[in-house]
C-alpha cells in the first residue's frame, strides 16, 4: 500500500462498491467540518485577494504564526512537499523515520541523497537539510522542542533548511514549531484536510521566514488555491469552538478504538487521536481477513507486524470492526493463532514510541 484512502485496489481484489467498505486506512477525521453555503462567485470567478487574505488571517490565528513570519496557502500539503526540494539550496537530506514516504521520494526526484535517521541526536555531517514529521506518521512520536531548535541552528549553519511537517498537529496546536521560523531557515507544513475531515478540498500551508515563503509563493503562482477552498478554509480555521469540541471527541473515540484493538490482542505501537498504530505477529493475515470482510486498514511493507487503524465514523463501524476481529480469532482454520489474537506475550512491546 503506497497510501491509505484509495479503495480502488481493495475493490479490485475483494469486490463490492465503495458503500460496502469500512475505510479505516487513513488518518483523516471521519467527522468533517460542516460545509458552509458558498457564494456563486466562489465557483465562477477567479480567486481574489480578499478571499485569500481572509483565509490567511484565519490560518495565522489557528496555526499560531508569529508576527513577521511568512505564510503561504497551497493546493494541499503534498504540493508543498514536492516543491521544497526544488526550491531549497542544493544538498543532501536526512529524514527522521520511518515516516511518510513522500518526503524521501520528493528529495530523490531532485537527485538528492536521502538518509533515514532515527532521531536528532546526530545529524550526519554530509547532509544539508533535515525533514521531520511532528507528530510522526505512523507512530505518533513527538520531537522534543529543544531538539528541533538545535536542529534548526545546525542546518542553518550549513546553509540548509529544517522542514517540520505538522500535518497532524491540530490535535495539539500549542506544540507548533512556527516560532523557530523567526530566526532560522525552518519551513513548517500544515495540512487542512486531515483534522477538518475535508481532504478533497486540497488545502495546505507553509509557514516560513519571509524570503522562503516568497519563493514558495512564486513557485505556486497566482490562483494556486481554488475559490471554494479559500472560503471553506477560512470558515473552518476560524471556528475555534468547533476545533476544541472536536479534539475532545477524537480523544474519546480513539480511546474506544484502543479497547477494541486491545481485546483483539494487538499491542500498541503509537499513533495520534486520528489513528492508532498496533503490532501483531499475524498482522498481514489479519489485514487480508479484514479486507475479505470489506474493512480496509493500512499495512506497511517495511514491517509486516504493523497495522494502522483510522477512527470509524460511527459506533456501528467500531462494532463492525470488533466483530470482524473476533471472527478472525475464532473462525474456521485459525485456531492455531487464537492465542496471539488474545494478547499473548508475543504481542508485547517495550515502547509505544517506535514502530
Amino acid at each position: 500500500m503506497q497510501h491509505g484512502g484509495d479503495l480502488t485496489t481493495a475493490m479490485a481484489l475483494h469486490g463490492g462498491t465503495r458503500g460496502d467498505w469500512l475505510d479505516l486506512s487513513t488518518g483523516i477525521n471521519p467527522h468533517a467540518f460542516p460545509l458552509p453555503d458558498l457564494p456563486a462567485e466562489a465557483w465562477t470567478a477567479l480567486p481574489d485577494e480578499g478571499s485569500l487574505s481572509r483565509l490567511n488571517d484565519a490560518a495565522r490565528r489557528a496555526y499560531r504564526v508569529p508576527e513577521g513570519v511568512g505564510l503561504v496557502a497551497a493546493p494541499g500539503t503534498q504540493a508543498l512537499i514536492q516543491w521544497l526540494p526544488v526550491l531549497a539550496p542544493a544538498g543532501d537530506v536526512a529524514v527522521v523515520g520511518p515516516t511518510y514516504g513522500e518526503h524521501a521520494l520528493s528529495w530523490q526526484r531532485v537527485r538528492a541523497k536521502v538518509q533515514t535517521i532515527g532521531d536528532f541526536t546526530a545529524i550526519p555531517d554530509d547532509v544539508r537539510h533535515v525533514v521531520v514529521v511532528n507528530p510522526n506518521n505512523p507512530d505518533g512520536r513527538w520531537s522534543d522542542p529543544a531538539h528541533l531548535a538545535a536542529a534548526a541552528r545546525d542546518v542553518g549553519a550549513r546553509g540548509g533548511w529544517l522542514v517540520v511537517d505538522e500535518s497532524f498537529l491540530d490535535l495539539r496546536p500549542e506544540a507548533t514549531a512556527a516560532s523557530l521560523c523567526r530566526e532560522a531557515p525552518v519551513v513548517v507544513l500544515r495540512s487542512f484536510g486531515k483534522f477538518f475531515g475535508l481532504a478533497g478540498v486540497r488545502l495546505g500551508f507553509a509557514v516560513a521566514p519571509p524570503v522562503i515563503a516568497e519563493a514558495i509563493a512564486w513557485a505556486l503562482g497566482p490562483w494556486a488555491v481554488a475559490g471554494p477552498a479559500l472560503a471553506i478554509g477560512a470558515a473552518a480555521l476560524g471556528d475555534e469552538r468547533w476545533a476544541e469540541t472536536m479534539r475532545i471527541r477524537l480523544r474519546e473515540e480513539a480511546s474506544s478504538l484502543d479497547a477494541v484493538l486491545a481485546e483483539a490482542g494487538f499491542a500498541p505501537a503509537g499513533g495520534t487521536d486520528l489513528y492508532r498504530l498496533v503490532r501483531h505477529p499475524e498482522a498481514r493475515r489479519i489485514h487480508e481477513g479484514l479486507a475479505a470482510a470489506r474493512i480496509w486498514v493500512r499495512r506497511f511493507d517495511w514491517d509486516d507486524r504493523l497495522l494502522r487503524f483510522g477512527l470509524p465514523a460511527e459506533d456501528s463501524g467500531r462494532d463492525r470492526l470488533a466483530a470482524a476481529l473476533r471472527g478472525l480469532a475464532t473462525g474456521p482454520g485459525h485456531g492455531a493463532v487464537q492465542g496471539t489474537m488474545t494478547g499473548s506475550p508475543a504481542c508485547s512491546v517495550t515502547s509505544a514510541s517506535t514502530p
